[in-house]
C-alpha cells in the first residue's frame, strides 16, 4: 500500500493540476505497476455515492478544481461496488432488472448514460452499502450480487 500511494503521488505531483486522480496498478507476486491514470472522478471512486463518507468523489473533485477548502473526510459506513458490465457490441443500451435490484436495503444502482456497448465496456454501477463494523465481505456480496441482476441489452 505504501509503494503504491508513494508512486501515485510522484505521479500526480509531476502532472500538477487539481481535482481527483484516479491512479490504478496491477498487483503481481512480485510487487505493484502502474497501469494508468484517470484525471476525472471514476467509477472506482462512486462507491462514496452510498454514503461510505461525508463527501462524495464528486464533491472532492469540485472542491479541489475550485481551491475550496477540503476539510477531514469521515467514514460513516462501509461501502462496495461491482460494475455491471456489457457482454456484446450495439446502440442505444437498455437496463433490465435494475428494479430488482433496487429492493434491497440499502443498494443503488448508477447507470453511466452511454449510447453504446461493447464487450466488457462498463455501463453502470452497483452499490451496496452497511453500517461501521459490518463485514465487508458480505456487503461485496450483495454488490455483486445486485450487479449480476442487472443486464445490458442493446440494438
Amino acid at each position: 500500500m505504501q509503494e503504491a500511494q508513494e508512486i501515485a503521488d510522484k505521479v500526480t505531483r509531476s502532472l500538477t493540476g487539481a481535482g481527483i486522480w484516479g491512479v490504478e496498478f496491477f498487483l503481481a507476486d512480485d510487487g505493484i505497476y502502474f497501469l494508468e491514470l484517470s484525471p476525472r472522478p471514476h467509477d472506482t471512486g462512486m462507491v462514496t455515492l452510498a454514503g461510505t463518507q461525508n463527501l462524495s468523489e464528486f464533491e472532492l473533485h469540485a472542491r479541489a478544481v475550485l481551491g475550496l477548502p477540503i476539510p477531514e473526510i469521515t467514514l460513516l459506513q462501509v461501502g462496495a461496488s461491482a460494475v455491471v458490465l456489457a457482454d456484446t457490441a450495439g446502440k442505444n443500451p437498455q437496463y433490465i432488472g435494475v428494479e430488482e435490484a433496487l429492493k434491497e436495503p440499502r443498494t443503488d444502482i448508477r447507470i453511466f448514460g452511454k449510447p453504446t456497448t461493447r464487450p466488457y465496456r462498463r455501463m453502470a454501477v452497483a452499490l451496496a452499502s452497511d453500517q461501521l463494523g459490518s463485514d465487508i465481505n458480505v456487503v461485496k456480496e450483495k454488490a455483486i450480487a445486485n450487479a449480476k441482476k442487472v443486464r445490458v441489452v442493446s440494438e
